[in-house]
């Protein structure tokens, strides 16, 4: 069980950066491989004003860094690992909605 404030504050900032679909979006293209703001912009189809936002909160919690490239700036996932976390996470998700564990799930709508 989770009872250090560290741990629990960990956790707390994985799903507040995974809690908005733009933010996900931003961190799926990031696992692919570095990007600068404007592509990023152009590959998610939002404006650079929504990008540059999401992305302040996406460094606040740790999960993207900005790294300066001459003079432009590349945004890339702090450590590879939240690449494989991401990866680990989706499919226990896709398990579990796949896994009915109620008989009358079908016929009841629930589980």
């Amino acid at each position: 069980m989770l009872t250090l404030a560290p741990d629990i504050e960990v956790l707390a900032r994985f799903g507040r950066a995974l809690a908005d679909p733009i933010r996900c979006r931003i961190l799926l293209a990031l696992r692919e491989g570095p990007a600068h703001p404007a592509d990023l912009a152009d590959t998610l189809e939002i404006s650079r004003t929504r990008l540059s936002n999401h992305l302040a909160c996406l460094r606040d919690c740790g999960m993207v860094v900005a790294v300066p490239v001459g003079r432009r700036t590349r945004y890339e996932l702090a450590d590879e690992r939240l690449g494989h976390a991401l990866d680990d996470l989706r499919n226990a998700v896709v398990a579990v909605a796949s896994d009915k564990t109620c008989r009358d799930a079908e016929a009841k709508g629930c589980c």
